[in-house]
């Protein structure tokens, strides 16, 4: 795809020119006269390799259906959706929807409005909990991908547990902040540190942090095994942009050898590290 005039000729992050400028001017990626900086180049790179990552998914799913949804999840300004819909999904021949759910009000009132303004038609934005979106008659039964970008806690888990309730084919994960389990962990810190050498692993309180979320991504890909999904794990960007840079993709399959063994691996972490009140999450019989 051809790209607008720019000082670096061969740089594959410059702004599209099939791309909405007011778009991108309204996600501060361009300045308000049409402008490019450093800064810009550098969200503009992010976005680009996270839509790299998404839009396979969404061409393979374009080969064999006429209409397929997506939905974000804790969408906030649906930063990510605009840019699926400005990138992927408008140059589809077939339907393709984009739904962003959201708590706050305002958010949701705000991405309204931009999707009017800018024409982006096959978008729409609902203010619901995760027990709303469960049962809401505004969503489809029939949901393709389900994407969180940077739901912080227990929000990516929200996502989850709404992506397999809906039986959803794929799921891409950008996890944000998560303090539950290194909360858990320090709870416990004190028995176990008379008997399990792994503890030294948690030891120091940026341990507790880092280790917890790395513990809680872990669960995670593993719960998504044991429903039957196939899991790939790596890196957003490169960590000189953002620590919070997981990126987990999820596909359902027909049939999983691994299922079980997953479930296995997922009910010994939750014993060996003293994390059984997050069980009944994970649908983990003890």
């Amino acid at each position: 795809m051809k790209t607008t005039s720019t000082k670096s000729n061969n740089d594959k992050y410059e702004v599209r020119e099939d791309q909405s400028i007011e778009l991108l001017k309204e996600l501060h990626i361009l300045t308000r006269d049409g402008k490019m900086n450093q800064d810009s180049r550098r969200k503009l790179k992010q976005v680009f390799h996270l839509v790299q990552f998404i839009e396979p998914i969404i061409r393979d799913l374009s080969n064999q259906q006429q209409e397929f949804q997506l939905v974000d999840f804790g969408a906030g300004k649906s930063y990510l959706g605009f840019l699926l819909y400005d990138l992927v999904a408008k140059h589809l021949q077939h339907s393709f929807q984009i739904i962003g759910i959201d708590l706050r009000e305002d958010l949701v009132q705000y991405s309204r409005e931009l999707a009017q303004r800018i024409q982006f038609e096959k978008m729409q934005f609902y203010q619901l909990n995760t027990e709303e979106a469960l049962v809401s008659t505004n969503i489809s039964q029939q949901i393709d991908i389900v994407t969180a970008l940077h739901a912080c806690n227990t929000a990516t888990d929200d996502a989850i547990n709404f992506a397999l309730h809906r039986n959803v084919s794929h799921i891409v994960l950008v996890p944000c902040c998560q303090a539950e389990v290194a909360g858990l962990l320090k709870e416990k810190k004190s028995q176990v540190l008379k008997n399990n050498y792994f503890s030294a692993l948690w030891k120091f309180p940026i341990h507790t942090r880092e280790f917890g979320s790395h513990l809680t991504n872990v669960m995670r890909c593993l719960y998504l095994e044991s429903c039957g999904y196939e899991v790939t794990v790596t890196e957003l960007v490169g960590w000189e942009h953002s620590m919070k840079n997981e990126l987990i993709i999820a596909k359902k399959l027909q049939s999983s050898k691994n299922s079980q063994q997953a479930s296995e691996q997922l009910k010994h972490l939750l014993l060996e590290f003293n994390l059984e009140s997050l069980a009944p999450r994970f649908k983990v019989s003890l």
